[in-house]
């Protein structure tokens, strides 16, 4: 379980965003996917569908896609 699974839902909706926008920016690291997954994940199990990047399995590892996919 991670941070976000505490922050209420449109805190996390506006941070996903936020984070993209750094992401395409370049003002952050393509580290920045793997907190881009943990934000997803926990917007998933919320019922909340958000956007990968095109490139999103570039950057984050096998065991974040695992986590993603339930």
């Amino acid at each position: 379980m991670s941070l976000y699974e505490d922050l209420p839902s449109e805190f996390l909706i506006q941070f996903y965003c936020e984070v993209k926008k750094m992401i395409a920016k370049g003002l952050v690291s393509k580290n920045m996917y793997y907190e881009l997954g943990l934000i997803i994940a926990a917007a998933s199990r919320r019922g909340i569908l958000l956007d990968k990047p095109m490139d999103f399995e570039l950057y984050i590892v096998h065991e974040l896609l695992m986590e993603l996919s339930k």
